[in-house]
């Protein structure tokens, strides 16, 4: 525990930040998972509108932190090649 009061209020927002940046990554990671579903089925309207909620997640979380751009990036590539692939 830190003896200095602004690190004490330091060690408290960062805590507030690290549980948003949990609950963001938890909803990335279940849209992740609602889109390899839908992957596997193979219906393409479903693909694309999980595909779109995917995208807007990971958006989200640059533009609030959680994540860095490149990394969403990266994701977002690796999501549509899976899906390039799963339909070829």
């Amino acid at each position: 525990m830190p003896n200095i009061k602004s690190a004490k209020k330091r060690m408290l927002t960062s805590e507030k930040s690290r549980q948003g940046n949990v609950a963001v990554k938890s909803l990335i990671m279940t849209e992740r998972k609602k889109l390899y579903d839908a992957i596997i089925t193979g219906d393409a309207e479903v693909i694309q509108t999980t595909l779109n909620k995917y995208n807007s997640s990971l958006d989200k979380a640059v533009k609030r932190g959680a994540l860095k751009a490149n990394a969403a990036n990266r994701r977002k590539s690796r999501a549509v090649a899976r899906i390039r692939k799963a339909t070829a």
